[in-house]
């Protein structure tokens, strides 16, 4: 099963709707609050290319972007493979 990290905030719809979609497909999943844990911010922003925005989500260690971006590979058919796959 893939790693996957996601950093949030606790009251952000995006994040929600990112963290039930990976639950759907069974996903443990390490969650990351950036208003809880505020020094985390500059390191999602700096792995995530400057994306300030969250959430942000990466798989094994890859950056596959936001929500949107989560949905899009769910849509795909893209998300499935992915997260099968081992760190």
């Amino acid at each position: 099963m893939a790693e996957v990290e996601i950093y949030t905030t606790m009251w952000c719809g995006y994040c929600s709707r990112a963290k039930r979609l990976l639950a759907e497909h069974g996903v443990a999943f390490q969650e990351i609050d950036v208003n809880a844990q505020p020094e985390r911010r500059s390191e999602m922003v700096t792995r995530a290319g400057g994306r300030s925005t969250v959430p942000q989500i990466f798989i094994n260690g890859s950056h596959v972007g936001g929500c949107e971006d989560l949905q899009a590979l769910d849509a795909a058919g893209k998300l499935t493979p992915l997260l099968a796959g081992s760190p």
